[in-house]
C-alpha cells in the first residue's frame, strides 16, 4: 500500500499498541516513535522529496502491520517474522533489547528492499537524478534513525531491569547500535538493485524467497543463546544477496 496519510498510519499503530502485551510491545513501541520521528522529519522538510518519503514510509510500515494482523489472525506470514513473533509468545523472558533487534532485523533486511522496490520503479533506476535522490533520502533515513538511539536506549531501560554490565556498556552499545543500522541500510540497497534487476528478469519472486531465507536464517541466529550483539559483530546486521 503506498496510499493514505503519515497520520493515518500512527493512528493505526497506536491502535495496534493499545492491544499488544508482553514481548511484542517492545519492537512495536520503538517502531511506533521512530515512525513518529521520521513524519516530523517530513514535516520540516527534511528529505529531498518529501512525498516520495511519505509514499515509502506507508508502504514500508503495511508490510509490518499487515504481518502482525495476519499472525494474530492464524493466517501466514513469512519466515523472519514467524521467528520474531513466535519469540515474541514464547520467549518473553529475553531482554527487550533481544526483541526489538528481532524485529528491526525482520522489518529492515526483509520489508525495506521490498517497500523501495513498491515506491522506485525500473525508470528510476534508470534515471541518475532521480536515483541520487532516492539514496539521499534513504540514506538521511539513517540519521533521524541514529538521533533516537540514545532516547530509546533510555525507553528500553525504564522497562527491564538494567545490571552494572549492562550500564558500563550502554556507550558501547549505542555506538554499535548506530554502525548496525548504517551497515544493514547499506545492504538494503544492494539488495534492492538486485531485486530490481530479478522483476525486470521475471525472476522476482524466486530472488524473494532466497532474501527470506537469508532473513530468517539471520533471526534465528539472533534467538539461539549468546550475546546478541557480539553476534551481530561478528555477523553484521544485514543480509546481502548474490548479484
Amino acid at each position: 500500500m503506498t496510499e493514505g496519510s503519515i497520520p493515518a498510519l500512527l493512528d493505526r499503530m497506536r491502535a495496534e499498541l493499545a492491544t499488544l502485551g508482553g514481548a511484542q510491545r517492545y519492537f512495536h513501541s520503538v517502531y511506533l516513535r521512530t515512525t513518529e520521528a521520521v513524519a516530523a522529519e517530513i514535516e520540516r522538510g527534511g528529505f529531498a522529496d518529501g512525498d516520495w518519503v511519505r509514499r515509502w514510509d506507508l508502504a514500508f510500515a503495511t508490510l509490518y502491520l499487515d504481518a502482525l494482523d495476519a499472525d494474530r489472525a492464524g493466517r501466514p506470514v513469512s519466515r523472519p517474522w514467524q521467528v520474531t513473533f513466535a519469540a515474541a509468545r514464547d520467549r518473553p523472558e529475553m531482554p527487550p533489547l533481544q526483541h526489538v533487534l528481532l524485529g528491526l532485523n525482520a522489518h529492515i533486511n526483509f520489508d525495506l528492499p521490498q517497500a523501495l522496490i513498491a515506491v522506485i520503479s525500473p525508470d528510476d533506476f534508470d534515471d541518475a537524478a532521480i536515483l541520487r535522490s532516492r539514496d539521499a533520502d534513504h540514506r538521511h533515513v539513517d540519521v533521524v534513525l541514529q538521533a533516537r538511539v540514545s532516547a530509546e536506549a533510555r525507553e528500553l531501560g525504564a522497562v527491564s531491569r538494567v545490571g552494572l554490565l549492562d550500564r558500563l556498556l550502554r556507550p558501547a552499545n549505542r555506538a554499535a547500535s548506530r554502525k548496525f543500522l548504517a551497515e544493514a541500510r547499506a545492504k538494503v540497497w544492494h539488495n534492492t538493485r538486485v531485486l530490481d534487476q530479478a522483476r525486470r528478469a521475471s525472476s522476482y519472486d524466486a530472488v524473494l524467497a532466497d532474501l527470506e531465507r537469508l532473513c530468517a536464517d539471520r533471526v534465528r541466529d539472533l534467538v539461539a543463546p549468546g550475546p546478541v550483539l557480539l553476534k551481530l559483530a561478528r555477523r553484521g546486521f544485514g543480509v546481502r544477496l548474490p548479484r
